[in-house]
């Protein structure tokens, strides 16, 4: 079967299921796998792998495996690389939450630059707990705040609002340990701590350009302090100030990690001594440095004043059972991609981009951007785009280092997010925008970031090609 036709139906399955029969996403990517992986062809699987310039015994063994055995190989590989990653995140982001560690870092940058700099005190703080944080947990975090401000000034409420979102949104599609970003990372084969590095670069560039337009759509479309239309429960930003942790504690989970990878990455291209580079090596796994993060972020919460060890216990339940949600949906996607790239996919697509001259990363960025605006998830998104483009992920085949490829595929799913994201109705219930401002304001703002930021991919990647 023609390896086009199969990634149609792999497509539809997803979409269908997703769009239409509201299917959970993990039921829908394990479907498509499962649908695709019967109807591929023995053949079609040794040639791709061959492809791939792997060994003939290993394509003909992969060509001969049951669907049940490489289903669960895939899954299995996929939760190896990033079971950890995510779980630990997922605790340090509820940590900062209930600690008070993802307030004390807004008031305290509030603090430093004033009410004037407000805008930007929100985006940064976005930039920051979107690292850790997802993205409806930061917004519904940061809105209490936005809402007293404009309150307190009678002005820029719209402003405030769409500066939370700027940052908060870039880190979740660009930096690790968030699951799109990790996940293509680590199918991609791009060192976390340079995905991590660029990452940050490409969201704070990307989210300068989203401030300015909330500054343009806040002075087009003034909208006075509005309450939400749903119940939003009390926000942490009420608690005493003697109730929160100190600035450094709170910032460690966050900033220690990016300190430690990247730490090691650098190790690699400069020569240390034996003892310190194993030292360095084994503190610089992304697996150490996020279980070191989320004890950190154990300890604000357990010496909270007030605190007690049900509380540790319960903080903890409460953010495994988040993570094992996006590590299902994670490692389904990879499945869903594995069984895809065997379809022989990749290599059709970059024969035809060969042909008819078409740029993997454009290719890459309009792949992404079409598969985010029909089903609404940037993460399903990315997991689903990288399944399909995964074979590029090389410097000889792209030309420039696969971390182009990455970024390319993030920027791209902050296009175009409407009615079917969940993100989209977040901003528009909690802030109490109707939905036609939310498509004008949010939606455009979103979409010009992803934009602008494949702009700097593609300039970058040919100035820096990294290989």
């Amino acid at each position: 079967m023609d390896p086009f036709l199969l990634l149609f139906i792999g497509i539809v399955v997803v979409l269908g299921g997703i769009v239409f029969l509201k299917l959970h996403a993990f039921v829908a990517l394990f479907a498509a796998a499962i649908v695709v992986s019967t109807l591929t062809p023995r053949a079609s699987i040794e040639q791709a792998v061959l492809a791939q310039k792997r060994p003939a015994a290993e394509a003909k063994a992969r060509a001969e495996e049951h669907l049940g055995a490489k289903l669960a190989n895939k899954f299995g590989g996929t939760c190896t690389s990033l079971g950890v990653l995510i779980a630990m995140a997922s605790i340090v982001g509820v940590c900062l939450l209930h600690s008070g560690g993802a307030d004390r870092i807004v008031r305290s940058t509030l603090g430093l630059f004033g009410e004037k700099r407000s805008p930007l005190v929100f985006a940064t703080s976005g930039l920051v707990l979107g690292v850790p944080v997802f993205f409806d947990t930061v917004f519904l975090l940061l809105i209490p705040l936005a809402r007293a401000m404009a309150t307190r000034t009678g002005k820029n409420y719209l402003l405030y609002v769409l500066a939370i979102a700027v940052g908060t949104t870039m880190t979740h599609s660009l930096v690790p340990p968030t699951p799109g970003p990790l996940f293509a990372a680590n199918a991609l084969k791009v060192d976390i701590g340079v995905m991590m590095i660029a990452g940050l670069i490409l969201s704070a560039f990307a989210a300068t350009v989203g401030l300015a337009y909330a500054f343009w759509a806040n002075r087009r479309w003034p909208i006075a302090v509005r309450t939400p239309s749903d119940h939003v429960a009390a926000p942490v930003a009420e608690r005493p100030e003697h109730e929160l942790p100190p600035l450094w504690l709170a910032l460690a989970p966050i900033v220690l990690p990016v300190i430690l990878i990247s730490g090691s990455t650098i190790a690699d291209l400069i020569k240390l001594p034996p003892h310190l580079d194993r030292i360095v090596d084994a503190l610089g796994h992304p697996n150490i440095a996020l279980a070191i993060a989320a004890a950190i972020a154990l300890v604000m919460v357990a010496t909270r004043p007030g605190s007690d060890p049900k509380v540790v216990k319960d903080t903890v339940q409460a953010s495994l059972a988040d993570a094992g949600m996006i590590i299902l949906i994670t490692a389904a996607g990879g499945v869903f991609g594995g069984v895809l790239q065997e379809t022989g996919v990749g290599e059709r697509i970059q024969g035809l981009a060969r042909e008819y001259r078409i740029g993997v990363l454009p290719l890459a960025f309009l792949v992404t951007a079409l598969i985010r605006t029909a089903q609404g998830s940037a993460t399903v998104a990315m997991v689903t785009s990288v399944g399909i483009v995964g074979a590029f992920a090389s410097p000889e085949t792209l030309g420039c280092h696969p971390v182009y490829l990455a970024l390319t595929i993030g920027c791209a799913s902050k296009l175009v997010p409407w009615m079917n994201d969940s993100g989209f109705w977040v901003v528009s219930k909690t802030s109490g925008l109707t939905e036609r401002e939310t498509l004008r304001t949010m939606s455009v703002m979103f979409s010009l970031m992803g934009v602008v930021g494949f702009g700097a991919v593609l300039v970058a990647a040919s100035v820096f090609p990294m290989v």
